[in-house]
């Protein structure tokens, strides 16, 4: 006989008869108080995909835990149980399209409810499944860690994310960009729609109409049937203009329109369509800069909004560096999992904190799946990771020097490209005089033109 799959059950009313019906031989049925604080819950095997929510009596002014609570359970899949339509009740609405996956309008019908939970969970299943069998990539988890800087960062993207306004991300190559990018998305009002990503350094400029606005039958040669283009994908969801900072002028132009209006007009059309689409861009560079050297046009960059937000690198969050290899360790596929053990020497995690970690997360990646592969030892050393000139008795590295001296050389490159690399205004950010600051910067090999491009700032000198 087929186990019961989990199904959760959030109500103010938690002890009252339920009218499962049909429900009962098909599902595990937890119920969970929604007036009491969330509390962790006993996780199945398969996990917990779906849920029921109990939204009978819900007012502007009760459920006071119901955000807690679908926070703490989240990727759970929730259908919403109404005593009436949503479209009646605008707040109700909202909360059903922001966090319900279907909605059930009592009285309750057990057999039709049954089947929406099970092709919901079925889904959920199904998506899990893949994530395991795929390679793990360190950048899908740019975001996690309790670091500081990565903490910071989370709060800045989830309160982005409440609106519908354009986010700017920010960050050097291998940092997650797109992982903040869906995290913005996942968390937004539209998290329900699609999500189309636009990879604008792959774009050719005699495609970029067609591409992004699609065109009409007729439009062209070998234009034998009407196609919509990524713009028209995104309405109802987001749209991802990944490196935007790739594009030539004639292709940014080519957005004003939709980044100011959200119209677009199909080539050869005559008419044209509003899209509502939550806009998210990536760069590398700060785009204030690009507009300051005519490199980007200031229009569109002042049409993708104020809400700005930069990545940190890893070297300025290395205490996540634990965190990121136990993941990677946990997510490894057959056969590499028969090394149960997998674990770092303590000089091989010296070697970690130590490097500087040019290329982030990625570069992370690629260490640790190349040792996997090539160590037959469940004990990494420095040389699996390819610092074969570090030794397993290097004693240095985790010295309150060395952090002294990371925090001073970290501290005299932002405090110059706050300042547009015045080193008057530098020294007095970071209240020293201007000789010691010149002979911060001696100490540390920093030339006022070779400061980092990407800071922990806002582009345009603006703190986040």
């Amino acid at each position: 006989m087929e186990a019961k799959r989990t199904l959760l059950w959030l109500s103010p009313k938690p002890n009252q008869a339920l009218p499962i019906g049909n429900l009962a031989p098909h599902w595990e049925i937890h119920r969970l108080n929604l007036n009491q604080p969330p509390r962790p819950i006993a996780q199945p095997s398969t996990g917990v995909r779906v849920g029921i929510l109990d939204l009978e009596h819900y007012s502007t002014d009760s459920f006071p835990q119901l955000e807690d609570w679908l926070e703490s359970l989240t990727p759970t899949s929730w259908v919403g149980l109404t005593a009436r339509s949503p479209r009646e009740d605008e707040r109700l609405g909202s909360l059903i399209g922001t966090h319900c996956a279907d909605y059930h309008t009592l009285p309750m019908d057990s057999n039709r409810l049954n089947t929406v939970l099970g092709h919901l969970w079925g889904m959920a299943d199904l998506q899990a499944r893949l994530a395991d069998s795929q390679e793990i990539q360190l950048q899908q988890y740019a975001l996690t860690g309790d670091s500081e800087a990565i903490r910071h960062t989370r709060a800045l993207l989830h309160r982005f994310a409440e609106t519908m306004e354009p986010v700017l991300i920010y960050g050097a190559s291998g940092t997650g960009k797109e992982a903040a990018a869906r995290y913005v998305h996942e968390h937004s009002p539209v998290n329900r729609g699609p999500f189309v990503a636009v990879n604008c350094a792959a774009l050719p400029p005699s495609l970029t109409q067609s591409e992004l606005f699609g065109y009409e039958k007729g439009a062209f040669t070998s234009a034998s049937a009407s196609k919509s283009g990524r713009l028209e994908a995104a309405h109802g969801g987001s749209l991802l203009l990944l490196g935007i900072d790739e594009l030539l002028a004639d292709q940014q132009s080519a957005l004003l329109r939709f980044l100011q209006e959200g119209l677009v007009e199909r080539i050869g059309g005559n008419s044209s369509r509003t899209i509502e689409a939550r806009v998210i861009a990536t760069s590398t560079h700060p785009l204030m800069e690009l507009v300051e050297s005519d490199q980007f046009r200031s229009d569109v960059y002042y049409r993708l909004g104020g809400l700005e937000v930069v990545l940190p690198l890893l070297r300025e969050r290395l205490e996540d560096i634990p965190h990121l290899i136990d993941l990677f360790f946990a997510s490894l596929p057959p056969p590499h999992r028969s090394h149960q053990g997998w674990r770092l020497s303590e000089a091989a995690m010296r070697a970690l904190v130590k490097y500087d970690w040019p290329g982030n997360l990625r570069e992370l990646n690629n260490r640790l799946r190349q040792a996997t592969l090539l160590c037959d030892r469940p004990v990494l050393t420095p040389a699996d990771l390819g610092f074969s000139h570090v030794t397993n008795h290097t004693p240095e590295g985790l010295s309150l020097d060395d952090f002294r001296a990371r925090a001073e050389q970290q501290a005299v490159s932002c405090s110059l490209a706050l300042t547009h690399n015045n080193v008057s205004a530098a020294a007095r950010l970071l209240n020293i005089s201007r000789v010691s600051m010149y002979r911060l910067m001696a100490k540390y090999h920093t030339q006022r033109g070779n400061v980092e491009a990407l800071s922990p700032k806002s582009p345009g000198g603006r703190l986040p």
